[in-house]
């Protein structure tokens, strides 16, 4: 039974049962818990208590506080409907209202429940608290913050000691600083490792402001990504990678996204058959490896390493594709795109003539190094160093014969991904959740 003690104490009878009232530092025990209030009235029969006043319950090292709560001796359950909190030396956990379940040492709270630890600040509907093994089970609207970032899922399960969280359905991690966000359905996330893992439809939304003020948003999905926020702040998406952005794409099965830098990082893994594939504007780049540098937001190098060609198309002609191949080539990009391609190692080009914008045969070439220059995205000046080797052939051997002039890597990708059809339907929700985490704002 539960004992109680008070500055004054009277009976009464209500409804046919024994009602006691305790006033004036009110102290209760039942077993190792303690409760103080200003108030108590004690059913004797159903032995419980409604606790009023600066209500103070603990057991052990849980300490629960509220203005207005109830005590189940049978049970040895504590509930209040007029505001929470709990500690237990470690977690602050506060609701509107609440459960604690002694002898299982658990709490449940909900409406409003947030809860506080040295590293996780969290809220969410409702919350499971087990004390003794320091987990935590958050259910609907959840919502964890740090200094960096904020999650947002509709369920999580945290462990305190171990500082590991599972996350479940409709997942957003969002990056104010880097106007960076990952949406999926499951997510793994090992605090002391600096390590989260994220899967089940993961894709990565970042919105750029460009030089004049218009936003460009770049899309990434793939089937895992994996984010490291030790000092690289690195993003890996692993398989099926498809990217999008205004001014070029890609399709490949690695690529490394750096947070806090303009690069982008993808490349050919051990014993894969395909290699990276990316577009710029009507131009098709293939390499083992592609770096991407970005500066004020727009594409500033493209370095494709190893095995590189490019072939850009002619909005005019179906298969006059200009093909170039080499070791190596770097693109260099300015204020009005395109200024100047190196190509290096065993360079063979074909590039298609024209005057007055008509047809005029192609040059055929071959050396050790090819330097183009562009000028508005038109080719101004070519320069071949290392046994150089040129034939021209006129257009009127070539026409109808275009398919035989290609360089032996020639290849045209297909399903070049678009921001819409990454995103599908999704679209729409995805900038409405953005748009209210003021996605756009300065």
């Amino acid at each position: 039974m539960i004992t109680v003690n008070g500055d004054s104490l009277f009976g009464k009878m209500i409804n046919g049962e024994m009602v006691r009232e305790v006033h004036g530092n009110v102290v209760m025990t039942q077993g190792n818990v303690r409760i103080t209030c200003i108030k108590a009235i004690q059913y004797l029969a159903r032995n419980e208590a409604e606790l009023i006043g600066k209500v103070v319950v603990k057991q052990d090292s849980v300490i629960i506080n509220t203005d207005i709560g109830y005590y189940y001796g049978n049970t040895k359950v504590a509930h209040s409907k007029s505001g929470i909190s709990l500690f237990d030396g470690h977690v602050n956990l506060s609701s509107k209202n609440g459960y604690y379940y002694f002898d299982e040492k658990r709490a449940f709270f909900y409406d409003n429940v947030k809860l506080y630890d040295q590293l996780t600040n969290l809220q969410s509907d409702r919350l499971t608290y087990y004390n003794d093994e320091d987990r935590a089970v958050a259910a609907g609207n959840v919502e964890v913050r740090d200094s960096s970032s904020v999650l947002f899922a509709d369920s999580l399960t945290h462990f305190r000691n171990t500082k590991i969280s599972f996350a479940y359905n409709n997942i957003l991690i969002y990056d104010p600083k880097n106007r960076l966000a990952i949406f999926s359905d499951r997510l793994e996330d090992y605090n002391n490792q600096n390590y989260t893992k994220i899967y089940d439809n993961p894709f990565l939304v970042k919105i750029d402001t460009t030089d004049n003020g218009q936003l460009d948003t770049l899309v990434i999905s793939s089937k895992l990504m994996e984010s490291y926020d030790d000092s690289t702040k690195r993003v890996v998406a692993t398989d099926s990678v498809l990217i999008a952005r205004k001014d070029f794409a890609s399709i490949n099965d690695i690529t490394i996204l750096y947070r806090n830098s303009d690069y982008l990082y993808t490349y050919k893994p051990e014993n894969a058959t395909s290699q990276p594939v990316m577009w710029n504007e009507n131009t098709q780049l293939i390499g083992d490896s592609i770096n991407v540098y970005l500066q004020n937001n727009k594409l500033k190098q493209l370095l494709i390493n190893s095995n590189a060609s490019i072939i850009s198309s002619n909005a005019k002609y179906d298969f006059k594709y200009d093909q170039i191949s080499g070791r190596n080539i770097e693109m260099h990009f300015g204020q009005n795109g395109l200024e100047k391609t190196d190509v290096k190692g065993s360079v063979l080009s074909i590039y298609y003539l024209f005057e007055d914008d008509e047809p005029n045969g192609l040059l055929k070439s071959s050396s050790d190094r090819t330097v183009i220059f562009f000028e508005d995205n038109a080719v101004t000046e070519v320069k071949f160093y290392g046994n150089p080797v040129s034939e021209y052939h006129p257009e009127n051997l070539i026409e109808g014969k275009e398919k035989e002039f290609t360089i032996p890597s020639f290849i045209i990708i297909k399903n070049r991904p678009t921001k819409e059809s990454i995103l599908g339907n999704r679209a729409n929700k995805i900038f409405s959740k953005l748009n209210k985490l003021q996605f756009y704002g300065k």
